[in-house]
């Protein structure tokens, strides 16, 4: 699944951690958030992993037709960090930069649900990249427990006429 450039973005990458955490109501956000993604026909791209709100996020939209694609670094297999059979399409990778560097050229809008490190260094990684110019695909991340929505914003000229136009997706994540 190659990112593609339109207004809208059709291939979502949703970080995560990889464990549900102290609050029990991320298990039925990260349901429902995997179930609003497939209704809105957009596809999943994520960190491959088999456990947590990775999971339960892509597993929602898989069963409900969306096109999902995992990016794993190769050294992660052997934790069991990927499920047999995998829930759609799985990416094996070399390292953790190169995996960012994929899930760059494989989505077109990121979404970070933090509560790891490791979901902290992506954010950075691709805010920095986005300051530097490298991309200009929105950005949209959550560190509070609070009902919310959330949204991305983004200007786009994909037209050719080099006005800027705004653009919006609402997602609504209750956490």
């Amino acid at each position: 699944m190659a990112a593609t450039s339109s207004s809208q973005p059709k291939n979502i990458c949703v970080l995560s951690g990889f464990r549900y955490g102290k609050y029990k109501e991320f298990v039925q956000a990260a349901v429902d958030f995997g179930r609003a993604m497939a209704e809105r026909k957009l596809h999943l791209v994520y960190g491959g992993g088999d456990r947590g709100l990775s999971k339960l996020i892509s597993e929602a939209a898989f069963v409900r037709g969306s096109y999902v694609l995992g990016i794993i670094p190769k050294a992660l297999k052997p934790l069991g960090c990927l499920p047999d059979p995998p829930t759609g399409e799985e990416l094996v990778v070399s390292y953790m930069q190169e995996r960012i560097s994929e899930m760059l050229n494989h989505a077109n809008a990121f979404i970070f649900l933090l509560g790891v490190f490791a979901t902290l260094e992506a954010l950075i990684t691709f805010a920095s990249w986005a300051h530097l110019n490298i991309h200009k695909k929105p950005i949209a991340y959550k560190l509070e427990t609070d009902p919310m929505t959330l949204v991305l914003e983004w200007a786009t000229d994909d037209d050719g006429s080099n006005s800027r136009k705004k653009c919006k997706l609402d997602l609504i994540l209750r956490l």
